[in-house]
């Protein structure tokens, strides 16, 4: 679970207001999740019911029910579908990229972008999916697995290519540099101070490539091996 708590997130920020969840006409659906993701990051998932969604949404509860069995496949049903949209556009991101290093490249900027575009479903993500062991179990057997794939494949990749030590585990690698997105990510959603998190993206790579060290320590120590 991430170090930060839910009480770490403005009382303010979690008041449920009256408005209808923002975004173009379509289907009724995707307007159901957008109001979910609002309500349950703005009101805390186990503060919230079925009929604040509905109220925020513009509709009556009965026809959440239609298309959600409650509550908690609401809450499901917006991890896999943001998922499912963030790991096609890696995947698209990456398919014609053969630099390993430019590929985490574009991973960090998706990964901060596509929060950073959406605060509301970047407290659901980064806080109010954690609140839970059964969903963190759930979602870390399922599209979590796929996403850390595409991390994966591009640093055992560099590992093959040689760019990449290959004295480390690349699974340790790809939790690691998970792991730091998944840090800027938060500090970005607590921070008072308005910014693009996107604008981490670069220092997250080159610092996880490059190390802390200065090019000169670098090949002194090199020359001690």
């Amino acid at each position: 679970m991430n170090v930060h708590s839910s009480a770490a997130v403005p009382v303010a920020a979690r008041r449920l207001t009256a408005e209808k969840a923002a975004g173009p006409t379509g289907d009724k659906r995707d307007l159901i999740l957008r109001a979910a993701t609002r309500v349950f990051a703005q009101n805390g998932f186990f503060q919230s019911q079925v009929a604040d969604v509905a109220r925020v949404a513009g509709v009556a509860a009965g026809t959440v029910y239609l298309y959600f069995k409650g509550k908690d496949d609401l809450l499901v049903s917006i991890f896999e579908k943001s998922m499912g949209e963030v790991i096609a556009e890696g995947r698209a991101a990456v398919a014609e990229v053969a630099d390993p290093a430019e590929r985490l490249r574009r991973i960090a900027h998706l990964h901060l972008g596509r929060l950073g575009r959406d605060k509301h479903l970047a407290v659901v993500f980064q806080v109010e999916l954690r609140q839970s062991v059964k969903f963190m179990e759930r979602f870390s057997a399922t599209f979590l697995q796929d996403y850390l794939k595409l991390i994966r494949e591009a640093i055992a990749e560099g590992q093959a290519r040689g760019t990449f030590r290959q004295d480390i585990s690349a699974t340790t690698a790809t939790k690691m540099f998970f792991g730091a997105l998944d840090e800027m990510a938060t500090n970005w959603m607590l921070s008072r101070r308005k910014y693009d998190p996107t604008t981490e993206a670069d220092a997250v790579v080159d610092i996880f490539i490059n190390g802390v060290t200065t090019q000169m320590t670098q090949k002194s120590l090199q020359g001690r091996r």
